[in-house]
């Protein structure tokens, strides 16, 4: 599982349009399992599902209607689509809603059609985009169930675009971008352990003021972000007082924690996550 990560703007949709053939790229510039998508764009198509942040699907017709049509893009026909259609929906947790009509299904519900869509040619490669769009918090955790599953039922590779924190800190390895930039990529754990400090936010009235003061005082380098100043501090907790003393009248509040992966993206880019 391996995560996209960025603010809107931040090139995620960009690459996911690139790497699945719909935006032209030069030649030996990306490849998905050794095949150019520039050069090789049938034979990548062939190797991946893929679901897109906006619905897919036709809702006049059914479940089964709508996977049909789907496999028969993809070649499939008879008994070999019939096989693959019973396995898609089982896999999806769908076999009861076949015969349902798409319109009649919660979002949540039609995410499920799209992954099955996307299974049934057997991809090597599964490709996300913003999966949980328009989905209440009940339907994500229902969707992130079905790609876990779906990943150890099939070891089928999972990509994903997302500017979701929580998404991303569920992901294998993750590329955090910015502006068109790779500026970090790991396993969350690791990213998070790269600041290799804690996080301090102080709230103030003044909080450009108390920067400046707080980073003279001490050497101490400090961002203001939304108000706040926010400095990265190896045992934070034992800093937290020398700030009280050192400016009681300025410090409004203290907040105390470990970094996030909101924190990586700030610590790369000096910018807040917006």
């Amino acid at each position: 599982m391996f995560a996209l990560l960025g603010p809107n703007g931040g090139g995620k949709t960009t690459l996911f349009r690139i790497v699945t053939t719909l935006l032209p790229t030069a030649a030996d510039h990306v490849s998905v399992f050794g095949r150019d998508v520039a050069t090789e764009a049938r034979e990548v198509r062939r190797l991946m599902g893929v679901v897109f942040q906006s619905p897919a699907l036709d809702g006049r017709l059914t479940v089964v209607e709508n996977l049909t049509t789907h496999g028969r893009l993809y070649g499939l026909r008879g008994r070999r689509l019939g096989s693959r259609l019973s396995e898609a929906l089982d896999l999806v947790g769908l076999a009861d809603r076949a015969d349902d009509l798409v319109d009649t299904l919660s979002g949540g519900l039609q995410r499920r059609v799209e992954l099955a869509k996307a299974l049934l040619p057997e991809p090597k490669l599964l490709v996300l985009d913003e999966p949980s769009t328009g989905l209440d918090p009940g339907a994500r955790r229902e969707l992130w169930g079905h790609l876990e599953d779906l990943r150890q039922a099939l070891g089928t590779t999972v990509i994903l675009t997302t500017h979701l924190m929580d998404e991303a800190a569920k992901s294998d390895r993750v590329a955090v971008l910015h502006e068109g930039r790779l500026v970090a990529l790991g396993s969350p754990t690791d990213l998070i352990d790269e600041i290799d400090a804690d996080v301090i936010l102080v709230a103030s009235t003044d909080a450009d003021r108390l920067a400046k003061d707080i980073s003279g005082s001490f050497q101490q380098a400090v961002n203001v972000v939304d108000g706040h100043v926010r400095i990265e501090r190896v045992q934070g907790h034992t800093f937290i007082s020398q700030l009280i003393d050192a400016f009681p009248d300025q410090i409004d509040g203290v907040t105390f924690g470990k970094p996030t992966l909101e924190d990586v993206f700030l610590h790369h880019t000096g910018q807040r996550w917006s």
